[in-house]
């Protein structure tokens, strides 16, 4: 058994695929996980299960049969998301951590992701893929980004969720205490 950051998906933006973390956390602790810790509303999930493969199966699962919605889950362990934390190419990611993302996806990025979402990038967006992160410094603010998630999605050649700077941060506290 591993500690394990599990993403979510769309969840809690906007009016619909409302989900509350702390029934979230009751379904899963039905579900036989152990150490369940959410942080904020978003999706973000830390527990302890027997490997990511399992415990990004088991939470879509148990999502749908709780609360009838189909919501994607991206599981890794605290040993990558620790080493995630400790890496962001951009020097003044610290200073800047609402601007400066991770994306992670399903699968490994398609090896000219980075050079076909740079290609949609009309607002100076840097990005970086370095190994299956997806690192994309949003100079001018998300919200007046043209990248999609759909954009991301077809670049990477599978579904993938972002978190902030500071969310990647403290997802990386919860999992190495």
């Amino acid at each position: 058994m591993e500690k394990i950051v599990v993403l979510l998906r769309g969840i809690n933006v906007g009016a619909s695929r409302k989900l509350s973390m702390a029934e979230l956390r009751a379904a899963a602790q039905r579900a036989g996980f152990d150490d369940i810790e959410t942080y904020i509303q978003s999706g973000n999930l830390v527990l302890t299960a027997e490997s990511a493969a399992v415990a990004e199966e088991s939470i879509e699962s148990l999502i749908a049969e709780n609360f009838a919605m189909k919501v994607e889950a991206i599981a890794r362990t605290a040993r990558q998301w620790i080493a995630y934390a400790g890496v962001a190419p951009f020097a003044d990611a610290d200073e800047r951590g609402n601007l400066i993302h991770l994306g992670l996806s399903k699968h490994r990025p398609a090896a000219d992701a980075a050079e076909k979402l740079r290609a949609k990038a009309a607002h100076g967006e840097e990005i970086v893929i370095a190994g299956d992160a997806i690192w994309v410094d949003f100079k001018q603010g998300v919200g007046n980004s043209k990248l999609t998630p759909a954009m991301f999605d077809r670049a990477v050649g599978s579904t993938v969720t972002m978190r902030n700077w500071r969310t990647v941060r403290k997802l990386a506290e919860m999992v190495a205490t």
